[in-house]
């Protein structure tokens, strides 16, 4: 069994912000109030495949690239995306220190200096590609190291006792 995928361009689909911020679609003769985006490829591809669906999962279709959409559109659900997959960068690590099968961050940030306490184990610090490491803190919020290779030797030992 197949399953058609319809694929959404600027020809079929029109996205618009509501009053409340959030974003609707509207694709041939069907009106959604509100649909989410969902990258197939979050940290390597955040731009292309994206799946707009409903708050019932449900998806509506598929877009391939943002590139298939003019400008303000383009950038209306680039900026969905970021809000989405919200998740500052890691600039210096000031501490980890572990106990009791969790680790205890504070890091300076792109958002500002930050405390937080990752669950050991359970993958919560992994690799999502060569260079890059996805820290899920225990309340879920995610921060990201974007290369790696640009930490300190301490900095690096200190995270490397975490994955």
């Amino acid at each position: 069994m197949t399953s058609d995928i319809r694929f959404l361009h600027r020809e079929n689909a029109v996205f618009a912000s509501s009053p409340g911020g959030m974003l609707s679609l509207r694709v041939d003769d069907e009106t959604y109030p509100v649909v989410y985006l969902h990258c197939s490829f979050p940290h390597s591809e955040p731009e292309r495949y994206i799946s707009v669906r409903l708050p019932d999962d449900k998806e509506v279709g598929m877009i391939r690239s943002l590139s298939d959409f003019g400008g303000q559109t383009a950038e209306l659900l680039r900026e969905h995306i970021r809000i989405r997959y919200f998740a500052p960068a890691i600039l210096s690590i000031k501490s980890i220190r572990e106990e009791f099968g969790y680790s205890f961050w504070e890091a300076e940030t792109t958002a500002g200096t930050c405390r937080f306490t990752v669950r050991s184990g359970g993958g919560n610090v992994k690799t999502v590609t060569d260079k890059k490491l996805l820290i899920t803190d225990v309340s879920g919020n995610r921060f990201v190291i974007e290369d790696i290779g640009k930490l300190s030797d301490r900095e690096y030992r200190l995270v490397e006792m975490c994955m």
